[in-house]
């Protein structure tokens, strides 16, 4: 996912499914939870393959579905999946383990621990805290301005350390740290650096020196894969392969950790009190919540969402061949994990898994028939020329002060939001482009004349639509 605001209104649409949630479920076993996996699944056009587990108290249900079961071998106990933005609570963990070391705080500036002379932005003399990081309310854009996506398939793999700390430079900010949510990559980049640097060690070494060895997660891998295990291919929404996701290595934070089904199941389960010694401190304070003044309430890069009295732990997760999310309920000891081996950004996600699996009163989303989207979509692009490509070049208003800019360069349709970097779009039916990678499909309008006059942006089950200037 490519913006800010977009990803705000994904973090809504979660809130709401699970303020629903009611009730308790009953305990399930391996069977009955992969009927469910199966009702969701099966016969689905995306050919999706989905993990899941659900966790109540000491009992596990596991199971792995295919929407075609001749498929079924793609993944398994021994199969590492992308777990994206996942990831992103687990720097939370590792900042709270730094705050209890005595190695930072919540109020620190975040140029107190950046390099020397490193310019950050900041509104009328109020700076980036610590706290503004771990809660996307820094005012930091979605994406660094200096991320230039030259391959789509792997949009990170080219940016270092040095374009990320230039962006900080290039960056300013439209209101006060910790005034508004905002969902911000460029945000959790700064925060693995900056965690990477108080530890004199890459993100992946940290990681496992202080997470996933202790909890067991053998498996779990941002770069160094351990021997014998199987790292799954990801998917496009089409059934297309895609290639993994690579980052740099201190700016792993933002989601480049690879882990098995059974890796996240340590992980939740530790969520739920199964942490040794001063990890189990960590887990615990990134679990409280974190005071800004922005309306969405935020442990250390947990989204906590009211049930009542009660606040589930939330994060989603999604790559462009995967997609992913856990969540907890402290006061009922229960979790659920589900990743699958496909980008379905712009279906949801499997957030409607989750959903049901915490409760069996959220519906259970159905599988997408065959002609919902067709195998092969029409080789439109190339009998688009530059010349035809300008014709939808301009600039499209989204929101106020948030515009979508499109472009023609060298024969390829481009777009950039306000504040961040452009991304290639491709043709894939009349009037229809996608950059798959985010799972971000335009779709165009033209009057009766034939001329463009608008967009419609879909992304994360959510459209946003500009008239054309």
């Amino acid at each position: 996912m490519t913006m800010s605001r977009f990803n705000r209104l994904s973090a809504g649409l979660l809130a709401a499914t699970l303020l629903i949630l009611s009730g308790g479920a009953n305990a399930m076993d391996d069977n009955a939870l992969g009927d469910i996996l199966n009702q969701r699944v099966l016969g689905d056009s995306s050919g999706v393959c989905m993990a899941a587990a659900v966790i109540e108290g000491d009992q596990v249900a596991r199971a792995w579905r295919c929407a075609d079961p001749a498929d079924s071998d793609r993944i398994g106990p021994d199969v590492a999946f992308e777990i994206g933005s996942v990831t992103k609570s687990m720097a939370g963990i590792l900042l709270a383990d730094l705050v209890l070391r005595g190695g930072a705080s919540l109020d620190d500036p975040l140029a107190s621990h950046l390099p020397a002379g490193t310019v950050v932005p900041d509104y009328a003399g109020q700076p980036i805290l610590l706290r503004h990081l771990v809660t996307h309310t820094s005012g930091l854009p979605r994406l660094p301005s200096r991320l230039q996506i030259s391959n789509p398939g792997d949009p990170y793999a080219d940016f270092d350390v040095e374009q990320l700390l230039g962006s900080l430079q290039d960056a300013t900010l439209a209101q006060a740290p910790g005034e508004i949510f905002e969902y911000s990559n460029f945000g959790t980049m700064l925060l693995s650096l900056l965690l990477s640097r108080e530890a004199g060690m890459d993100f992946e070494q940290l990681l496992d020196d202080r997470l996933f060895t202790p909890l067991g997660m053998q498996h779990a891998h941002v770069a160094r894969a351990p021997d014998g295990l199987r790292v799954a291919a990801g998917h496009l929404p089409d059934g297309r392969e895609t290639p993994p996701w690579t980052f740099d290595a201190a700016l792993t934070g933002a989601g480049g950790v690879r882990a098995t089904l059974d890796d996240m199941v340590r992980y939740v389960r530790a969520q739920l009190g199964g942490a040794p010694g001063r990890l189990g401190e960590a887990i615990r304070l990134a679990q409280q919540p974190v005071a800004t003044a922005a309306d969405q309430a935020m442990g250390m890069n947990w989204l906590l969402l009211p049930i009542g009295e009660r606040l589930v732990h939330a994060h989603d997760g999604g790559t462009g061949g995967f997609s992913s999310m856990i969540a907890f309920d402290l006061a009922r000891d229960r979790a659920v994990v589900v990743l699958a081996d496909t980008g379905l950004t712009a279906q949801g996600g499997v957030s409607d898994v989750v959903g049901h699996l915490l409760d069996d009163s959220i519906p259970l989303g159905q599988p997408r028939p065959a002609e919902a989207r067709p195998a092969e979509r029409p080789a439109v692009a190339p009998s688009l020329s530059a010349e035809a490509l300008r014709a939808y070049t301009g600039t499209y208003p989204l929101m106020s002060g948030f515009d979508l800019v499109v472009s023609e360069q060298d024969g390829v349709l481009l777009a950039q939001a306000t504040g961040q970097g452009a991304f290639a779009l491709d043709a894939v039916d009349e009037d229809v482009f996608e950059a798959a990678a985010y799972g971000i499909e335009i779709r165009f309008s033209r009057d009766a004349s034939g001329e463009v006059t608008r967009l419609d942006l879909h992304q994360g089950g959510h459209v946003l639509s500009g008239e054309k200037q």
